[in-house]
C-alpha cells in the first residue's frame, strides 16, 4: 500500500464516514468557532470547549452571528434554530467523553497544545480521531502528548473557516491510513477539498503564505508601495482573494509573528520577522481583532 493510499474500512469505519461525526472542538476563539460552524452546518452535532465560561461564550456568540449571516445569505439547509441545536458547549476539555474527532484550536503555542491535546485524548475512545488546527508546529512535537498516535493528524483549517474552500491534512510519522482516509472523507462533507503533506516546518501552506507575508511586510518597511497598492497589486495581478497585508490583518499580526519565529528557528533567517511587523504587535496593533494592524478596521 502507498504511503497516501486509501484502506478499505471497517463498519464502523464507513458508519463515521458516512454520517456527520461527532465533534469537540478545543478553542473558542476565531479559528475554533469557525471549524465549530462548519461542522454544525453540515450535520455535525459539535461540543466547544474553553478554558472558562466566559471564553466559550464568546466563542458560542461568533457560532451564532456567523449562523445567522449565513441564512441571510441563503447558505443554510436549516434553518438557524436546528443548527445551532446541536451545538453544546463545556469549560475544559479532560471530559469530553465519547465523539467522533477531537480537533484542538488553541493558540501556535506548542506547550498549550501539548497539555490540551494530553488533556482531552485521555478521555475519549482510542478510535477517535484527534487533530491539531496547527498551522505550522510539527505533528512529531505535539504527537507524543496523545495516547495512540496512530489517530492524530494535523487538520489545518484557513480563516475564515466557514467559507474558505481548503483544509490542509498533515500526516505525522506514525498516523496510520484510516486516520488520513476519515479526515478525508469528513472534509469533503464540508463541502471543502483537501492538500495532503508531510509533516515539514510550515507545511505546504503556511510556509509559502508567510514568506510572501513577510515579504509584503518589508516592502511597506522600504516604502516600495502603501499597503493598499501592494495588495491590490497581488489581487489584480496575481488573482490573490486578498492581499498579503490584509490577510495578515485577518489572521492576527502576533500569529503570523509567531509562525515566523518558529519557521526562522527551523527554516533559516529567511523567516526572520520585520522590525515594522514586531513593533506592531509590540503596540497592541493585531489587525482585525484589535482595530488596527496595516489596515485600519470598522467594528
Amino acid at each position: 500500500m502507498s504511503e497516501f493510499a486509501s484502506p478499505t474500512p471497517s463498519a464502523k469505519d464507513k458508519r463515521s464516514a458516512t454520517s456527520a461525526p461527532s465533534v469537540a472542538v478545543i478553542g473558542a476563539g476565531r479559528m475554533g468557532a469557525g471549524i465549530a460552524h462548519a461542522f454544525l452546518v453540515s450535520g455535525s452535532t459539535v461540543t466547544l470547549c474553553d478554558v472558562d465560561t466566559a471564553a466559550t461564550q464568546r466563542g458560542v456568540d461568533t457560532v451564532v452571528r456567523s449562523v445567522s449571516v449565513a441564512h441571510e445569505r441563503n447558505t443554510l439547509r436549516e434553518s438557524p434554530s436546528l443548527v445551532l441545536a446541536r451545538l453544546a458547549t463545556m469549560v475544559g476539555a479532560s471530559a469530553i467523553g465519547a465523539v467522533d474527532l477531537v480537533i484542538e484550536a488553541v493558540p501556535e503555542n506548542i506547550d498549550l497544545k501539548r497539555s490540551v491535546l494530553a488533556d482531552a485524548t485521555a478521555g475519549v475512545p482510542t478510535t477517535t480521531v484527534v487533530a491539531t488546527n496547527t498551522s505550522s508546529i510539527s505533528i512529531a512535537e505535539l504527537a507524543d502528548a496523545v495516547c495512540e498516535p496512530t489517530r492524530f493528524l494535523g487538520m489545518h483549517f484557513f480563516n475564515p473557516v466557514p467559507v474558505s474552500k481548503l483544509v490542509e491534512l498533515i500526516r505525522g510519522e506514525h498516523t496510520d491510513d484510516r486516520t488520513i482516509e476519515l479526515a478525508r472523507t469528513w472534509v469533503l462533507a464540508l463541502g471543502k477539498q483537501e492538500v495532503i503533506a508531510a509533516d515539514a516546518p510550515g507545511f505546504a501552506t503556511s510556509r509559502l503564505g508567510v514568506a510572501i507575508g513577510l515579504e509584503a511586510i518589508r516592502m511597506l518597511e522600504q516604502k516600495v508601495a502603501s499597503a493598499e497598492d501592494i495588495d491590490r497589486g497581488m489581487v489584480l495581478g496575481y488573482g490573490f482573494p486578498v492581499g498579503p497585508l490584509r490577510l495578515t490583518d485577518i489572521v492576527g499580526l502576533d500569529v503570523r509573528l509567531e509562525i515566523a519565529e518558529y519557521l526562522e528557528r527551523t527554516l533559516g533567517p529567511r523567516f526572520e520577522p520585520p522590525a515594522l511587523l514586531r513593533s506592531l504587535v509590540a503596540q497592541g496593533h493585531l489587525g482585525r481583532k484589535s482595530g488596527r494592524g496595516f489596515y485600519r478596521w470598522a467594528d
